[in-house]
């Protein structure tokens, strides 16, 4: 199966194209870049990249590389949410075309930030299962390069190897909740962020569980009672009204489902609820269904 890497001309990818290049064979490669338009020098972070790529295969002709690249005109202040959907809209495209998994370089500080993100957002106990995504390789913490990589030893890799990379301009700023939150946890104690990456090993673990159970359980056609959502606990209802939602092809927020849940609970025969995307759903008598 191809790896597609996701290099963004950073320092962590360079690294992770360095280490994926030294333990497998270049035609199981595929270097992607996507330049989002957000910022002037994206294009250039994107240039850098190919030529990266075009030096490494005349140094080495066998270590030559497939390279795909994709391009938007995002405005500046786009959510880094929208911007990340159409990266991986990206990703996902050349992952199928050419049969593979996609590989980025999100790290341990990055694992300890998102879990930090998410409590701070109130997201829930999924919010601790992050960085777990169908088709998706974290290699520096899923254990493709054996040891479990932060940004210190991914720093002190490029180091010992005299590699250079770009560096984004917004990683600094402020503006960003991330990179709030990475002020307060870089300096966390090894030994700390290793208890988060072991929580965050068994959420996965709990995660995938909780999927398996709920795929198995609901209604192939996506028809409900509204009886059985009156008579379980809430937290069961709203894992069972967004595992539905998701196969209906609706993404909805915590919040969002629990407006629902309510709905089901309390809306007369025939009502109808807004689910986002402008998607209605009718609330009948005894039963409402899901479509996709």
């Amino acid at each position: 199966m191809k790896k597609i890497l996701a290099v963004s001309g950073g320092v962590d990818s360079m690294v992770m194209l360095d280490l994926m290049l030294e333990r497998f064979p270049a035609e199981e490669l595929v270097v992607a870049t996507f330049d989002h338009g957000t910022r002037e020098s994206s294009k250039l972070d994107a240039d850098f990249v190919a030529k990266e790529v075009a030096k490494n295969a005349q140094i080495a002709p066998a270590l030559q590389l497939q390279f795909y690249r994709g391009e938007a005109a995002l405005r500046a202040e786009i959510s880094e949410e929208k911007a990340r959907e159409k990266r991986y809209e990206f990703l996902r495209k050349v992952a199928f075309e050419e049969k593979g998994e996609i590989y980025t370089a999100h790290h341990l500080d990055d694992l300890v930030e998102t879990v930090a993100i998410n409590l701070i957002r109130g997201t829930g106990w999924r919010g601790l299962a992050v960085l777990d995504s169908a088709g998706v390789r974290r290699p520096f913490i899923d254990g493709t390069f054996g040891d479990v990589f932060d940004k210190r030893k991914i720093l002190e890799y490029a180091t010992s190897r005299g590699m250079i990379f770009r560096q984004d301009p917004t990683n600094t700023s402020e503006k960003y909740l991330r990179n709030r939150v990475r002020e307060k946890t870089r300096d966390l104690p090894w030994s700390v962020k290793m208890k988060i990456y072991e929580l965050w090993q068994k959420q996965v673990e709990i995660k995938r569980e909780v999927d398996e159970i709920l795929e198995a359980i609901l209604p192939e056609d996506l028809k409900f009672e509204r009886a059985w959502f009156s008579e379980m606990d809430e937290k069961v209802a709203m894992e069972i009204l967004r595992a539905g939602l998701l196969r209906a092809g609706v993404t909805a927020t915590r919040p969002q489902i629990r407006e629902f849940y309510q709905a089901i609970l309390t809306y007369g025969n025939g009502k109808k609820f807004n689910l986002p995307n402008d998607k209605l759903v009718r609330i009948g008598r005894r039963d409402f269904q899901l479509k996709v």
